[in-house]
């Protein structure tokens, strides 16, 4: 179970990290592209998948 939520975990942040690149205007392409909002709702989505790498480690420890 613990190696799913660290996968889920790591996709979270990725995909935040992704937001937040497209929210600053880094990364083209998207409607995202340029819109601050993104880049707040990409950084909460990493703390959530960091969150969740920090959770799995402590309960199933």
């Amino acid at each position: 179970m613990r190696p799913t939520v660290v996968v889920l975990g790591v996709l979270l942040i990725l995909i935040g990290l992704v937001w937040i690149g497209q929210g600053l205007g880094y990364v083209k392409g998207s409607f995202m592209t340029g819109a601050i909002l993104w880049a707040w709702i990409g950084a909460g989505t990493a703390l959530v998948g960091a969150a969740v790498i920090s959770l799995a480690f402590r309960r199933l420890a």
